[in-house]
């Protein structure tokens, strides 16, 4: 089986690639491959006789930790928007009343919003009733009786 020999710009011209593809689709999943790819060819640049076990493991482990800490900052540092319930559509009724067009018996009933009817669930209520949705569980709203 031949040898496979690689040059350090073998790795930056993958970064190129992967950089391309990261502007063309969305998210920042490719981004830390082309880095990993462009820290791999300067490895290679620095210490040509590097194998080419050594430089997938350096390429895979830099890329797959580079993912796992973008994804951990993201998480922890969500995007700021003027409009943070925009496609949060339940969200968007908590702490809103409504009165019930269907009783709430055993911990089920229905109330109306706009053109759109929502189960509801929370203490037993007449129809009529007025309730305030507390929180959104799914397509669900928990609910309590108001005065």
């Amino acid at each position: 089986m031949a040898e496979i020999e690689l040059i350090f710009w073998y790795w930056w011209v993958l970064a190129l690639v992967l950089l391309g593809i990261e502007i063309l689709a969305p998210g920042f999943f490719f981004l830390w491959m082309a880095i990993a790819g462009l820290i791999t060819g300067i490895v290679l640049f620095l210490v040509p006789s590097t194998g080419f076990e050594i430089q997938l493991l350096i390429f895979s482990v830099l890329s797959f930790a580079s993912v796992v800490v973008w994804r951990r900052y993201v998480g922890k540092h969500p995007e700021q928007t003027d409009h943070p319930l925009l496609n949060k559509r339940g969200a968007q009724y908590v702490g809103r009343t409504f009165t019930l067009i269907e009783a709430i018996e055993n911990g089920q009933g229905k109330i109306k919003t706009g053109d759109s009817i929502w189960k509801v669930y929370g203490e037993d209520c007449p129809q009529g009733a007025k309730v305030k949705v507390t929180a959104v569980e799914g397509t669900v709203f928990k609910v309590e009786k108001i005065d």
